[in-house]
């Protein structure tokens, strides 16, 4: 349900709440995930990066089905070797007034979770969509913990599916 979760696309479909988030190639170098790095297997050519601020969010909203149903998020989330920089998704369920109704975040994953690696690694949850939910808000958060001038939370193949009970 989440469109251009692999960043394949650029920005296209997500909508820039806050800083300057970019897209990445694999190839770029320089420091960032490369193709020997720990990733998707079925990684593309792209992936999202939280650009040159402190924090870089990008935003989407999903309509739901209007059934009982359950959800499945997963992502693939990361940063640059020991820095604590990190990528968090989040899906927020609302009803039809705006209201919250529940709420799931994967991430961000630390350095001493990655091994103190430039890398992305997944996370995964799933449960029940709350009842009454008509919306989804997905988020993707990129924040720069430390020094430095690059915000080296990363991410990418970022999945939200509903499926029947």
């Amino acid at each position: 349900m989440i469109v251009n979760g692999g960043a394949e696309q650029g920005l296209t479909g997500w909508h820039t709440v806050a800083g300057t988030p970019v897209v990445l190639r694999y190839d770029t170098g320089q420091g960032y995930p490369g193709p020997g790095d720990p990733g998707p297997a079925q990684r593309g050519a792209a992936f999202f990066g939280g650009g040159d601020t402190p924090l870089s969010t990008l935003r989407q909203r999903v309509t739901l089905p209007g059934r009982p149903s359950r959800f499945a998020v997963s992502a693939w989330l990361g940063g640059y070797a020991s820095q604590q920089d990190g990528a968090r998704l989040s899906v927020e369920f609302l009803d039809g007034a705006g209201t919250p109704r529940g709420l799931v975040v994967l991430g961000p994953v630390t350095a001493e979770e990655r091994g103190n690696r430039t890398g992305l690694f997944e996370r995964t949850t799933s449960g029940t969509v709350p009842p009454g939910s008509r919306t989804a808000v997905v988020t993707l958060q990129m924040t720069r913990s430390g020094g430095g001038t690059s915000n080296d939370g990363y991410a990418d193949n970022l999945s939200f599916t509903i499926g029947a009970r």
